[in-house]
């Protein structure tokens, strides 16, 4: 061991330090005496003592009940709101897809009109200017009265077999787009019929499981009730206790 020093205590200090504490420790019990709370004063009531254990377990008991059919109620509450809602929504949905091919129907229709109408105005231009060149080109002779008009009905006839076809064409397109929203309207009511089916089933099978988890439980209080008996009857006195 090597060397080391000793320091004596400082007795002055020590007890001016022991005075501190003591001091201290008698103004906390002081304070805690001087904020004591008062005695409690309560108007005398009487408690219970009016029914039987019995009596008090199956009130208890049939509030439980009450309040698990409660909780079940707002269960459905909140299913039936939330289906609701989302069917305004699907409805919506439709609402908005049939608005817009009800638009486009009737811009198919003013744009076949404004066709028609373009085309009967070219089609009376046409014939007026062709009309009018013969009319000016028309030599004396009986034989070039037949040949004109036998080049008339031809001119006629070609322009209104590529009229006729422009118009095939643009049925046929009208036709496939009416095609293809149907189809997609279809898709889109197969689609809601399915998800509706999921849903059923699972509140289905969640009801089931609600449904027996709480006959379990009822049948085992049952039995639990049935095989607990008082050894001796309880007076007043001792549920007013």
């Amino acid at each position: 061991v090597g060397p080391y020093i000793l320091i004596t205590p400082n007795e002055t200090r020590r007890n001016q330090l022991q005075q501190i504490a003591k001091k201290e420790l008698d103004d906390l019990e002081r304070w805690k005496r001087n904020h004591s709370p008062g005695p409690i004063k309560l108007t005398p009531q009487r408690l219970g003592g009016k029914e039987s254990e019995a009596q008090a377990r199956q009130k208890q008991q049939m509030m439980l009940i009450q309040s698990k059919y409660q909780q079940k109620y707002k269960r459905e509450e909140h299913i039936r709101t939330k289906k609701a809602a989302e069917e305004a929504e699907i409805s919506r949905k439709k609402a908005i897809q049939r608005e817009k091919a009800e638009r486009l129907e009737a811009k198919k229709r003013q744009g076949e009109v404004q066709r028609r109408e373009m085309y009967s105005e070219d089609q009376y231009y046409k014939t007026n200017e062709l009309l009018n060149r013969l009319a000016l080109g028309l030599p004396k002779s009986d034989s070039c009265h037949i040949a004109n008009r036998g080049l008339e009905p031809a001119a006629w006839t070609g322009s209104h077999t590529y009229k006729q076809a422009l118009r095939e064409d643009e049925n046929r397109r009208l036709k496939e787009m009416k095609q293809e929203q149907r189809r997609k309207a279809e898709l889109l009511e197969i689609k809601q019929k399915q998800e509706e089916e999921v849903r059923t089933r699972a509140h289905q099978n969640e009801q089931r499981r609600v449904n027996n988890a709480f006959l379990d439980r009822l049948q085992n209080k049952t039995q639990a009730s049935s095989i607990w008996q008082p050894e001796y009857p309880r007076s007043q006195d001792y549920y007013s206790n």
